[in-house]
C-alpha cells in the first residue's frame, strides 16, 4: 500500500493498533529473556554500582591521582546491605528488572514502530529533514541510560549508603527501594537526554529559538549546577563537575540543533519567495 494513499480514521486506528501490538510484543519477548537471566542481571548489572570495584569508582580514583585529589575522588570501601521485607519483594523486583531490561533492549524497535506510524503523515520535505530520527533518538536514549547507570547511580548509591544522621541508625535498604532508585535514574536520564530532540521539534513549530536559549543560558547553567549539587554524593567540586558538564554539553548541543533548524527554515522560506517571484 502506498504511503500517499489516504486512510480513514478507523484505518489509522487499525494501523496504530498493529504498531502497538508489535512494540508490546518486542518488549515482552525481551523481558522474558531478561527474566531467564534475572539472577545474572541482579549480580552483574543492578548490584554492580554498589560495589567498590565498579568501573566508575576506579575511573574516579585514577582521575584523583592524575589531578592530585585522591582524598576527594577515591571512594573508600562502604558497607551496603539490601534486604527484602515483603513476601513478594524479590519476585516483584525480578519482574520489574526484567521489564526495564526488556524496554531498554527493545527501545530502538519500539521507536521505529512509532516513527513508522508517524512518518507517512509527514510532507516530503519534512521526511527529508527528519531523516535519521530513529538513530538520533535511540543514540541519545542509550547515551542517557549509560550516563544514569555509570555516573548517577554509583554516586547516588554511595552517598545514600554512607549518609547518616545518627550513629545509632544502620542503613539497610529494601530491595524495592534500591531497584526503584536505580531504575528511575537510568530511565530518567534516558528521557532527559531526549532534550535536543524536543528542542528540534519545538524549534520546527516556532515555539523555541536559539536566541531565546542563548539569552537564558546563564539561568540554565545555574539550574544545571543546582540539579547536579542535589544528585551528586558530596559538595566536592570535581564530583559536581562530573555531572554538570555532560548536562551543560547537552544544553549547548540543543542550541546548536535549534540554530541549524532555524537556518534551514530561513533557507526554505527564501527559496519559496524566489520561486513565487519567478512565477509572477
Amino acid at each position: 500500500m502506498s504511503e500517499e494513499k489516504e486512510m480513514s480514521f478507523l484505518d489509522h486506528l487499525e494501523e496504530l493498533r498493529w504498531h502497538v501490538v508489535k512494540s508490546v510484543a518486542a518488549v515482552f519477548i525481551c523481558s522474558i529473556v531478561g527474566f531467564i537471566f534475572v539472577e545474572w542481571i541482579f549480580d552483574h548489572i543492578l548490584f554492580a554500582p554498589s560495589r567498590i570495584d565498579f568501573p566508575t569508582f576506579k575511573w574516579m580514583c585514577q582521575l584523583g591521582e592524575w589531578i592530585g585529589a585522591q582524598d576527594s575522588l577515591c571512594v573508600k570501601a562502604f558497607e551496603f546491605k539490601v534486604q527484602s521485607r515483603n513476601m513478594t519483594g524479590q519476585f516483584m523486583m525480578s519482574i520489574t528488572a526484567s521489564f526495564v531490561i526488556g524496554l531498554i533492549i527493545a527501545f530502538p524497535y519500539v521507536f521505529w514502530q512509532i516513527w513508522s506510524f508517524v512518518k507517512p503523515g509527514l510532507h516530503k520535505k519534512e521526511k527529508q529533514s527528519s531523516q535519521g530520527a530513529v538513530f538520533a533518538v535511540t543514540f541519545l536514549f542509550l547515551l542517557g541510560v549509560l550516563f544514569g547507570y555509570y555516573i548517577l547511580s554509583p554516586m547516588t548509591i554511595w552517598f545514600l549508603s554512607t549518609y547518616t544522621v545518627s550513629a545509632q541508625i544502620v542503613n539497610q535498604f529494601d530491595i524495592t527501594s534500591y531497584v526503584s532508585t536505580v531504575v528511575s535514574m537510568v530511565l530518567g536520564c534516558g528521557l532527559l537526554f531526549q532534550f535536543p530532540v524536543a528542542v528540534y521539534f519545538l524549534t520546527k513549530v516556532g515555539m523555541l529559538t536559539p536566541q531565546f536559549m542563548r539569552k537564558f543560558r546563564k539561568h540554565a547553567i545555574v539550574g544545571i549546577v543546582i540539579a547536579s549539587a542535589i544528585i551528586t554524593p558530596s559538595s566536592d567540586p570535581f564530583t559536581l563537575m562530573l555531572v554538570a558538564l555532560p548536562l551543560y554539553f547537552l544544553f549547548e548541543i540543543s542550541i546548536f540543533v535549534s540554530a541549524i533548524e532555524v537556518r534551514r527554515q530561513a533557507k526554505k522560506e527564501e527559496e519559496e519567495l524566489k520561486a513565487d517571484q519567478t512565477t509572477n
